[in-house]
């Protein structure tokens, strides 16, 4: 997934062979960044002096489904704070405008292609713990699997150097 932005009005274009549910998992990460970017140390005016673009490569091949939630928030979080992805992770998880991280499908199948693209680190969403455990051993074997259910905790996780110059993330009492 890439993420570009450039001088403009606020506008959010996406490009790539998305469908319906992938638009609205970008659309869903873009507005938990505008509503939460006094929390992530994120210019006030950053939403409405640039335009921004995200771009899912792989040519002709039709991408669609709730799994690239974390993933699409992440890029986005990482341009808007000016600061590289953590290295080496493979994700996966649909997100909600409140902040929580929801399960997703199809882990092993995941899990196996971060396996056969070298990753060492795979992140999931907490709900998919027990479909990951079913997972045979020699599988899993030499992953490490990380948890989550709370988009700024995975946040700290992709993107650690975002938090470093700021004072602890606050959650509200009922979600962000």
């Amino acid at each position: 997934i890439e993420a570009a932005s450039y001088p403009g009005k606020g506008e959010f274009k996406l490009s790539g062979q998305l469908g319906d549910v992938m638009k609205e998992s970008a659309h869903a990460a873009f507005s938990f960044l505008r509503g939460h970017a006094s929390l992530l140390g994120i210019p006030s005016d950053a939403f409405t002096k640039q335009d921004f673009h995200i771009h899912i490569p792989s040519g002709a091949t039709p991408k669609d489904g709730p799994s690239a939630g974390v993933t699409l928030l992440t890029a986005l979080t990482s341009l808007l704070r000016g600061v590289a992805v953590t290295d080496n992770l493979a994700m996966t998880g649909e997100i909600s405008l409140r902040g929580r991280i929801l399960p997703v499908g199809g882990i092993k199948e995941k899990v196996l292609a971060a396996r056969a693209a070298g990753i060492q680190t795979v992140l999931l969403p907490e709900q998919n713990r027990a479909e990951f455990e079913e997972i045979p051993a020699h599988v899993t074997e030499g992953l490490s699997v990380e948890y989550y259910s709370d988009m700024m905790e995975l946040l700290k996780r992709t993107v650690p150097q975002a938090f470093l110059s700021q004072g602890p993330v606050v959650r509200a009492r009922d979600g962000w």
